[in-house]
Order: C-alpha cells, then structure tokens, then sequence
C-alpha cells in the first residue's frame, strides 16, 4: 500500500504523525510518501520516506502554504492508494482526483479557534459555526479517525478513534529524581506557559529546577527567553519525540497546567500518558480527563490534580514529592502500570493500519518492502525541484 500522509502546520517530526502512526505504516511495510514543512522546520527526513516538502502554514501566513499543498496534493494524490491528512485546513486544498481519503481529527477546531492569538478576536466565535458546517460536509465526503473519544459527540456518523497514546518501556529507565520538574510539548497561553514560568521561579531557590521541552506561540516566546535568562526555567525548545522522552526520564514529576477552555474539556494530554509511562509522577491542573486518569482510576493515584492557574499549589505539590519519597514511587509504579495496560501505542497501531488498508481496498495483499530513501521534492518548485538541504 502506497500512503501520502499530508500535514502544512504541524512539525514533520510530530509524534502522533511521525514517530507512532508513519513508523506504524513502514514497519508494516507499506511506502509512506510526506509533504510536510520540512525545510521551514530544518528536519532531514527518515531515508525511509519520499519526502516532499511544502511552505509551513503559521499564524497568518497560510495562503503560500496551502497554494502549495493544493499543487503537490493534485500531483502525488492520484499515485496513492490512500491519503491520510492531519490539518483542517488541507480540506481547502484537496484535489477532485484523488484516492480514498482520511481526515485525522486531532482537536476540537471549532473550540480551538478560541486560544488562537493570531485570529483576531473578533473573529473567533463567529467562525466556530464556519468550522463545524465544514466538519459537517467533510464527514459525508472522506473517512475520518478522531484522537478522542470525547470528539465523537460533534459528528453525525461513527467514526473510528485512534487514540493519542505512546510507547510504554516494559520498565521505567529511571526511577523519579529530586532535583528537576519537567514539562513536555507545545507551549501556549493556554497551555500555563505564564503558570510553568512562575513556578520555575517559586522552585528554584529549593534547588528544584522547570525544564520545558518544546516549541512556543510567537508571542509566548519572549517570556520563555526571559526566563530561561534568569534561570527560572531551562527551556530546550522543540526536540524530537523519541529524544525528548529520554530527557524527561528521572525526573521528579512531569506537569501539565492546561487552562480550562473548551478544547481541552474532552481531550486527555498526552503528555499526561507520557510521564506516566517513563514513571514520572503528574501534577494537572483539573482537566476533565486527566483527573479521570491520574485521581480517578481503580488502580490508584498517580499524580496530585491542582486548581486552574494556581503556580503556587503546583510548586507546593512538586515540593511535597520531592520530600515524600515513598509517595513518589507510588506514584511511579501506578502510573506506569495504567500507561502499560491501556496505552501502549503497539496496541493501537496494528487496528490502525488495518483500517487504513480497509479503506484503501488493499487488505490480503502482501506487505511491500520498504523503499530506498529519496530526494525531498519542493511542492513550490514543480516536477523539476531541486533536492532541499535541510538539517536538524
């Protein structure tokens, strides 16, 4: 099976799309052809893939980008047997020509409009019922895969989920430290940039250091390298999923401060699953789901749930476990275990390929050998593109 995975905002290197659903795709030999912004993100690409490689839509800048797209979707589309795409707004620049197609529903979009500081805000509400008359009629046109079971409620039909999970070790490398805190992926207002910043400067004189592992909105990022100055928090910027979680591995506790807006109501963090899975005990703020999974599952607590923009309390909390060793590795063990049990990506990658060859009509065909590496093609310079030099 021949599948064009498509993306113009998210990183080429995300983890849902690259390091679980891609790896997925070739380790069960199928070819994996993507169009992903590579060069704006300085990201060489798995030799295992054909890369193309398109503008990356950010922020305002999104008509070049999906120029772009639409151009190399017309030419690549007919060639494949699927085509997986993971940005709504690709669904403005798919091709009439084209192979059984797959919207991958990451978010509440409609909801998401509502944190994004580069759509005037007066636009923002009005917009929402634009986005849902558009998921409305993409439903009655492509198959669709939601991250969430909770996104279920905003379409007519039943639709698959693949849920955001991750690769659970059989044992946590390390177990919890004392000496630092983590947090892991992107970084926005609503994510508690403000709140992660804050604590950093609360912990550090009791020699806790905040690391922040990922990238920043435009406008959060000034704040970031002011601290970071300061030393009130040591922050890595974007790191590849695969190396990030290994720096996140002994450290005392994994945070994730969401605010309470709309789009993060029916969504689990998967950063959640993620600290848990390296045995780092949780503090969250009271996302619905998070506290379903780190205060409310039969296995037992595996992290302390704190108010909404409450710096203090999440700092009090990491301060606790840091003098509580006995809670920590409670905390390590049973969060590990749930992560193991039900979130361990190899159990949903296989059901995962198997659907995308369902629908491509390719099930009881042999597995195709992997294919060699090959040159990034420029979606913005045609058929006769120069190969892109990019690096890490």
């Amino acid at each position: 099976m021949h599948v064009l995975v498509a993306t113009v905002v998210h990183h080429p290197e995300d983890a849902r799309i690259l390091h679980r659903q891609i790896r997925a795709l070739l380790d069960a030999g199928h070819r994996v052809t993507y169009m992903a912004p590579f060069a704006d993100c300085g990201v060489t690409p798995w030799q295992e893939l054909a890369p193309v490689n398109v503008p990356r839509a950010s922020g305002r800048r999104r008509t070049a980008s999906l120029r772009a797209a639409r151009t190399a979707l017309a030419r690549l589309a007919p060639q494949a047997d699927v085509l997986l795409f993971h940005d709504p707004e690709l669904l403005l620049a798919l091709p009439r020509t084209r192979p059984p197609t797959v919207w991958d529903v990451h978010e509440d979009a409609a909801a998401a409009l509502l944190t994004k500081p580069w759509l005037p805000r007066p636009l923002r509400r009005p917009l929402a019922p634009v986005v849902r008359g558009l998921e409305r009629r993409a439903e009655q046109r492509m198959h669709l895969l939601l991250a969430e079971e909770g996104y279920r409620d905003r379409f007519a039909r039943d639709h698959p989920v693949v849920p955001n999970t991750t690769y659970v070790p059989e044992r946590p490398e390390r177990g919890p430290g004392t000496d630092r805190v983590v947090y892991l992926g992107h970084l926005s207002a609503a994510r508690g940039a403000a709140e992660l910043v804050e604590m950093g400067r609360t912990l550090r004189p009791h020699g806790v250091r905040v690391e922040i592992i990922g990238a920043a909105d435009p406008g959060i990022r000034p704040m970031l390298r002011d601290a970071h100055r300061e030393e009130a928090v040591e922050w890595y910027g974007f790191v590849p999923n695969d190396q990030a979680l290994r720096m996140i591995s002994g450290a005392l506790a994994g945070v994730c401060l969401l605010q309470d807006t709309p789009n993060y109501r029916s969504s689990l963090p998967t950063k959640v699953v993620e600290y848990m899975a390296h045995g780092l005990p949780v503090v969250s703020t009271p996302n619905p789901a998070a506290v379903a999974l780190v205060n409310d599952s039969a296995e037992g607590d595996c992290g302390t749930v704190v108010p909404f923009g409450d710096a203090a309390a999440a700092a009090d909390a990491v301060l606790q476990l840091r003098s509580d060793s006995a809670l920590r590795d409670r905390y390590s063990a049973t969060g590990h275990a749930i992560a193991r049990a039900a979130f361990h990506w190899p159990l949903q990658a296989d059901p995962f390929v198997r659907q995308l060859e369902e629908w491509a009509g390719v099930q009881g065909r042999p597995r195709l050998p992997m294919q060699p590496s090959a040159p990034i093609r420029d979606a913005r310079e045609g058929d006769s593109a120069r190969t892109a030099r990019t690096g890490r």
